[in-house]
This record gives C-alpha cells, sequence and structure tokens, in this order.
C-alpha cells in the first residue's frame, strides 16, 4: 500500500509488528554494511519501540550485524536524570544495549544529556546534543548521514516529542531542541527537529493500537504538519509505515 509515496505495510498485531520490525531493522543493516560505514541508526521509545529492540536482541540474527559500526541515537529523551525508567535510554539500554555486550562500543552510544548539576535545562541538553550530532555530520549538515530513524507516534499524531499546535514543529536551522510543555508527561524533554528527521535516508513511523487510528489516517492523507507531526515524518529515499491492523482502521480503502 502506498500513500503520497508513503509505503504502508499492515501487520496483524502489535507483536507481530515489533518482531518484524526488528527483523528489518537487522536485514536492512546488513545490506548496508555490504555499502558503507559507519551506520547510524535513530531509536524510538514508547511500547512497541521498546518491543522492537528486545526483539532485535533475542534475534540469532544480530550477530550478522558489525555492531562496531553502528552509531545509536535518539529521536527523543524525557528530560530527566540519568537511570530514570522513564528516560527512553535507559529503556533501550535494557532490551538492547546491554545485551549486546561488548560488540556495540560504548562510545557508539549517543544518548541524549540527562539531568545533572551539569547540563540543568532542556535548552542545555539540546545544544549539547546538537554538538554531539554535528561532530559526526558531513561538512555543511547538522546531523550525521542516518540510515534508519524510527519513530513512534502518539494518538495526536506526535512524533518524537514534536507535539500538535506547539512550536516546535515549526523549528528549524537546529538538530535538536528543548521541550518546555510536552502534553504527554514528563513536561521537559529533548526533541530532534524535523530538519533533523528529513535528513535521514529511511524514517520508518511505528504505530499500533485503534487508538492510534485516526492519526494514521490524518498522516497518510498529508495532513498540516501544524495538527498532525506525524505528516511531515519524511525520508530522503524511504518513508515506510509499519502498522497493525487497528491502526488502519480509519484509512480508505483505496488509500
Amino acid at each position: 500500500m502506498t500513500s503520497a509515496q508513503r509505503e504502508v505495510v499492515v501487520h496483524p498485531d502489535a507483536e507481530v509488528l515489533a518482531q518484524a520490525t526488528a527483523a528489518r531493522l537487522l536485514t536492512t543493516l546488513v545490506d548496508a554494511q555490504s555499502h558503507r560505514a559507519p551506520l547510524h541508526v535513530v531509536l524510538t521509545g514508547g511500547t512497541v519501540g521498546i518491543r522492537t529492540l528486545a526483539a532485535v536482541a533475542a534475534s540469532p540474527v544480530r550477530d550478522a550485524v558489525d555492531w562496531s559500526g553502528v552509531h545509536l541515537w535518539w529521536g527523543d529523551e524525557r528530560f530527566l536524570a540519568d537511570g530514570e525508567a522513564d528516560r527512553n535510554e535507559t529503556q533501550a539500554r535494557e532490551a538492547l544495549i546491554t545485551p549486546l555486550g561488548d560488540a556495540l562500543p560504548a562510545a557508539n552510544v549517543h544518548a541524549v544529556p540527562a539531568l545533572s548539576t551539569q547540563v540543568a535545562t532542556t535548552q542545555d541538553a539540546a545544544a549539547a546534543y546538537d554538538e554531539e550530532l554535528a561532530a559526526w555530520a558531513p561538512e555543511g549538515a547538522l546531523v550525521p548521514t542516518f540510515d534508519v530513524l524510527l519513530l513512534g507516534m502518539g494518538p495526536d499524531g506526535h512524533v518524537a516529542s514534536l507535539f500538535p499546535g506547539h512550536p516546535e514543529v515549526e523549528a528549524s536551522g537546529t538538530a535538536a531542541i528543548g521541550v518546555q510543555d510536552s502534553p504527554k508527561p514528563p513536561p521537559l524533554r529533548v526533541s530532534l527537529t524535523f530538519d533533523a528527521i528529513r535528513s535521514a535516508r529511511e524514517v520508518w513511523v511505528v504505530a499500533a493500537g485503534a487508538e492510534k487510528a485516526g492519526a494514521v489516517a490524518s498522516a497518510l492523507a498529508s495532513a498540516p504538519v501544524s495538527t498532525t507531526p506525524a505528516a511531515g515524518a519524511l525520508g530522503r529515499e524511504r518513508t515506510l509505515w509499519l502498522v497493525d491492523v487497528a491502526a488502519t482502521q480509519e484509512l480508505q480503502q483505496d488509500a
């Protein structure tokens, strides 16, 4: 299924979606490593996002990837202290990074700076993340060349921490931005901007559940980004929507 140059792949349920996304990611990394190095992958949080990472860790195919040549980044982060359970990084470490062990060098994990005495505000964290992203970016670019950028989506159509009706949706000229008043707790966050998201070779939006159906239909109908931010999540070479059946309930038959 295609919609406005977005490819849509439908899976039976959320568990199969997570397993299939993990298999797709592993295959993509193995294939890409035959052409270029290093690879850069942007991770997402959320229930299906973390299930996907756990499925990657559990797959025997993971050993076909040269993890020393893979760098991990995050599309957004909750601005909490290091190790807090609600941080996407904390959950990703438990699901994937710790199981990979020494195969993935610690220097390849680029976490958004956590709340600390040295990083006291979301603006501080975003500025530091901007610097880290720029250090791995090609000349003149804001961010590394992301090979795959994973995004979850909320029932309101938000991706990363770019929420409908909030000014961060319009941010440009920077890779990361501080979010002060997220309508989804916690209110303080750091997010990649659309400038950073749209630089990725491939953007994969992963969504499951009937509560997401309205936002899926709106995004695939190319609704304004101000009202459905997910509509603006586009990759340079490919935009892939990976969804379960429940999330497609409001799609037109000919979409």
